[in-house]
């Protein structure tokens, strides 16, 4: 019989995500679009008081945003269909407060349609944003209210066809008849399960959770397995070992980390120069991707319903920065050995491309050594690491040692690993390097290895 403390460890270390939440982390960099009546009154949060007469957009172009996405790597796309205004982005029949009341396309217009058309053109999955908030609705603030929002929400997500994530914020203030509502989110689950199956629900729901800040940027080790009880308190801190490993239950709730390229979330013309620089947007994907989580930048549509010029210039700017760092591997082609090796699991598949394959060691080896050495001295100052999260997340510290003209040195070191890890170093040159793990769960996995 395995001990307490091993039966958590062994728990731990078997969480493992769903095919959708494994597909949805692969997808690493999505895109938000912040698009409905305040981008023309030039506000955050819309009152619900708003003409719908005000929604005019001159050379609306989805296709222009997504092209723009694409090329800088966005795999997911995700509009706000109904922000807390209550203004629709398509014609909704449960509604009056919606595009068909607007000057666009003279009241036959529908924005998510024309969205999700140019999301399939550019391969790019389909999400929606969908505020519970609704500051328009006049049922808000009772139980009808519930049954408006999930017909809604039906009607969102069987018109349109596959939808790929749902985004849910947790905002819930006073409706126009100063009442508040309590949310039937077991109700709205049970509706996009029913009817999307293949979609993840974040931010409140239960397949993503929010990395806990607006800044783009997640925790130095962030796991994706947590206590169930971070559902309900999503910014509590998850570094601590002895807080997963002694919660009732755990469960895999891997963090999106939201960010606007600007200041605000919606577009305002006097945050025209206040754009992130390329170099900022490569340092949050180092501190959201690189750090197993994913990252969702916000690219907010200005008046034309075009994406501003300077967003677009900044946005290939990271794409070019990106491509320049990971162009070629330093170590590929490697010969590399193994301190510890399951039979079936060689070293060897760190370095074959193929993110299903993967090393590990045989059960409850929790420490283990993998030396790589390249041939000739390279000179690298990025480090990849990811491990095989089909199987769960499980290293909890580790160590890269380079062999320079002064022997081993450590050259970075971290804790968690999961999806991926990217780690800065300074200009490092060595004809051989070794990953040492100082700490696992059961037993450790890496399915890729990079030096960039």
């Amino acid at each position: 019989m395995l001990s307490l403390t091993q039966d958590r460890i062994f728990e731990a270390a078997h969480v493992r995500p769903s095919a959708q939440q494994l597909a949805w982390q692969r997808l690493e960099l999505m895109a938000f679009f912040h698009f409905t009546v305040n981008t023309f009154t030039d506000r955050e949060w819309g009152d619900g008081t708003e003409d719908p007469r005000v929604f005019n957009p001159t050379e609306l172009d989805p296709n222009q945003w997504l092209c723009i996405a694409r090329n800088a790597g966005v795999k997911l796309a995700i509009l706000t269909a109904k922000h807390h205004d209550g203004f629709c982005l398509w014609p909704s029949r449960h509604t009056e407060h919606s595009v068909k009341h607007s000057p666009y396309r003279n009241g036959q217009g529908d924005v998510v349609r024309e969205f999700v058309e140019a999301c399939r053109a550019f391969d790019v999955k389909v999400g929606l944003y969908l505020s519970p908030w609704d500051r328009h609705e006049a049922t808000y603030g009772s139980d009808a209210y519930n049954d408006y929002f999930k017909a809604q929400l039906t009607e969102l997500l069987t018109g349109y066809g596959p939808i790929a994530e749902v985004w849910f914020d947790g905002a819930c203030g006073e409706g126009p008849n100063g009442k508040r509502q309590v949310y039937d989110w077991d109700g709205y689950y049970r509706v996009i399960r029913s009817v999307q199956p293949e979609a993840v629900i974040a931010i409140s729901g239960p397949d993503v959770r929010w990395v806990g800040n607006e800044n783009g940027v997640a925790r130095v080790n962030e796991w994706s397995v947590v206590p169930s009880a971070i559902a309900d308190a999503q910014a509590r801190d998850l570094g601590s070992r002895k807080q997963i490993l002694q919660a009732d239950r755990l469960v895999w709730y891997p963090a999106e980390c939201d960010v606007s390229i600007r200041p605000g979330w919606f577009y305002h013309q006097s945050e025209d120069r206040r754009v992130k620089s390329p170099k900022k947007l490569v340092d949050l994907y180092f501190k959201s991707v690189g750090r197993n989580a994913a990252l969702l930048l916000n690219l907010p549509p200005d008046r034309r319903g075009l994406i501003h010029e300077n967003d677009a210039r900044s946005l290939a700017g990271m794409r070019r920065s990106l491509d320049d760092i990971f162009a070629h591997n330093l170590a590929a082609g490697a010969a590399v050995t193994a301190s510890h090796e399951k039979a079936g699991f060689p070293a060897a598949n760190t370095l074959d491309g193929n993110p299903d394959t993967y090393w590990t060691t045989d059960d409850w080896q929790e420490t283990a050594v993998l030396e790589y050495d390249l041939g000739a001295p390279k000179t690298f100052n990025v480090v990849l690491l990811q491990e095989h999260i089909a199987v769960g997340q499980r290293i909890e510290k580790f160590v890269i040692e380079a062999h320079t003209a002064n022997g081993w040195e450590p050259v970075a070191r971290g804790g968690t690993v999961g999806y991926k890890r990217l780690l800065r170093c300074k200009d490092t040159t060595a004809d051989r390097v070794r990953v040492r793990i100082e700490g696992a769960r059961f037993a450790p996995t890496l399915s890729h290895f990079g030096l960039f």
